[in-house]
C-alpha cells in the first residue's frame, strides 16, 4: 500500500513539473541585446572578405573593349638575370601598360676566357711540361685531371679578354704555345611581355633605369 501511494505521489510531481515547463514563456532570451553598449559587433571573416571584394570590384579598371584589343601593340623586354630584377620591373611597368606577364628562358652566358696549354699525349708528358713551367718561374697553373680535357694545363680564367690575351702573350714569351677559348654556361633568364593600347612606345628606362644589357623587341600580342 505504501509503495502504491509513493508511486502516485511521484507521478503527480512529474506531471506538475511538465505542466510548469510547458507553460513557461519561450521568448525571454530574445529580448536580450546581442552585445553590451559600446562593444563593437562581432563580424565574421567571410563577411569582411565579401565586403572587400565588392569594394575592389567597384574600383577595378574596366576591361578593354574589342576595339582596344585590336589597337594593342605588344613587346618584350629582357633578359633579366634574376627574378628580383624582373619582379621590380613588372611592378614599375604595370601602371603604364594594358597587360603584362613574364616568362622564363635560357641563354648562353659567357663565364670568362680560359688560357691553357692543350693536353699532350699522356699524363707523363703533361707533368714534364708542368715542370718546365715551374723551372721558368711560373707557379699559377694546374693540370686538369678529369672531365672532357684531361691533362690540359690550365693557365687561368679571366673575365676581361684583354687580360686573357696578356696572359697568353706572357706564356708565349716563355716558349710555349698557349690557346685562349671562351667559356660559357647555360643560364636561366627572364623576359617581360607587355601590351600597350596606343602606338606610343613605353618609356621603360624612365621607370626601371638605364639597363644597358636589356633589349626591347616587338612580339605578337597575347
Amino acid at each position: 500500500m505504501f509503495v502504491r501511494i509513493l508511486f502516485l505521489l511521484l507521478l503527480a510531481l512529474n506531471i506538475g513539473a511538465a505542466s510548469w515547463l510547458y507553460s513557461t514563456p519561450r521568448d525571454l532570451g530574445a529580448a536580450l541585446p546581442a552585445n553590451d553598449d559600446g562593444v563593437p559587433k562581432l563580424v565574421l571573416l567571410s563577411e569582411n572578405e565579401h565586403d572587400s571584394l565588392s569594394g575592389n570590384a567597384e574600383m577595378a579598371t574596366p576591361a578593354e573593349t574589342r576595339a582596344d584589343l585590336q589597337n594593342d601593340v605588344c613587346g618584350t623586354l629582357g633578359p633579366f638575370a634574376t627574378q628580383a630584377d624582373m619582379r621590380a620591373a613588372v611592378n614599375a611597368l604595370t601602371p603604364i601598360v594594358a597587360r603584362i606577364q613574364f616568362r622564363e628562358s635560357h641563354a648562353i652566358a659567357a663565364r670568362g676566357y680560359w688560357v691553357y696549354l692543350p693536353a699532350p699525349a699522356n699524363r707523363e708528358r703533361a707533368l714534364a711540361i708542368a715542370r718546365e713551367l715551374s723551372n721558368k718561374g711560373l707557379t699559377d697553373y694546374y693540370i686538369v685531371t678529369a672531365g672532357e680535357q684531361p691533362n690540359t694545363i690550365s693557365l687561368g680564367l679571366f673575365r676581361d679578354p684583354a687580360n686573357a690575351e696578356r696572359r697568353r702573350n706572357e706564356i708565349l714569351a716563355l716558349g710555349f704555345r698557349p690557346e685562349v677559348t671562351q667559356r660559357s654556361d647555360e643560364v636561366q633568364v627572364y623576359w617581360i611581355d607587355y601590351a600597350q593600347n596606343n602606338r606610343e612606345p613605353i618609356d621603360w628606362r624612365a621607370r626601371i633605369g638605364n639597363h644597358s644589357d636589356l633589349q626591347q623587341q616587338k612580339i605578337d600580342c597575347f
